[in-house]
């Protein structure tokens, strides 16, 4: 008789680690670059002083985005390995406190005492601090903290989000600098709101409309505040 073929799956969780810092780093790039290059536009800046501004920011951002990860996720990591420690320490010290605790924990989950006790013996058998690990903590490959790549991918979608509302401003003459700017990096957004939802499997509908209001809303206000100032100085 033929063997079924094997059964593949693939979910979007698996994604979360580098997809988020990814979002989140191009979609600042964009937003935070564009909105500095309209703000030096529309406060009657130079040419040259827009790209100035606009390298500076895509060169800042992306060290600060970096920066921002490792260490923000770097305490992730140093909680998950303390919780770790904690946990070994425990079942060395109370194995069978331990392995009741796990018991209950899958009885909470449906199964009845005796079976929840039986697999509780079984899983603490072959990798006790990794069931614990896995039930008791929550922890497990998939969303275990990365700070270096969470680092990396930040800083890379960053730069990557950055450079497109500079190569408008680069390309586009100083008249009309932030119009060209304001719409390419709106449509860049809705396209990484877009892109990003699929990715991750969500409302793809939804997750462009709100990027794209929340970016819009930022250039306008940068826009105002650029303005005033020229004014001024």
């Amino acid at each position: 008789m033929a063997r079924s073929p094997r059964h593949a799956e693939h979910h979007v969780v698996d994604r979360l680690g580098w997809l988020r810092a990814s979002v989140l780093g191009a979609n600042d790039g964009i937003l935070s670059t564009s909105s500095l290059i309209i703000g030096v536009a529309t406060a009657h800046g130079t040419h040259s002083s827009i790209l100035v501004a606009g390298i500076s920011g895509l060169v800042a951002g992306a060290m600060s985005m970096a920066a921002g990860e490792y260490v923000s996720v770097s305490s992730q990591s140093d909680s998950e390995r303390a919780d770790l420690a904690r946990e070994r320490e425990e079942l060395r010290d109370n194995r069978d406190g331990e392995q009741r605790e796990l018991a209950g924990i899958y009885v909470k989950r449906g199964l009845d005492q005796h079976l929840a006790a039986r697999v509780a013996e079984q899983l603490m058998a072959r990798d006790a601090l990794g069931a614990h690990a896995r039930d008791e903590l929550g922890l497990s490959e998939t969303n275990t903290a990365r700070p270096i790549q969470a680092a990396l991918a930040s800083a890379a979608s960053f730069a990557v989000g950055a450079a497109l509302p500079l190569a408008m401003a680069l390309v586009t003459p100083n008249g009309f600098v932030v119009w060209a700017v304001s719409v390419a990096s709106l449509a860049f957004l809705a396209l990484l709101g877009f892109v990003g939802a699929k990715t991750g499997g969500a409302n793809a509908l939804k997750a462009t409309i709100r990027v794209t209001f929340w970016g819009a809303l930022a250039m306008a206000i940068t826009a105002g505040i650029g303005a005033v100032f020229g004014t001024w100085v």
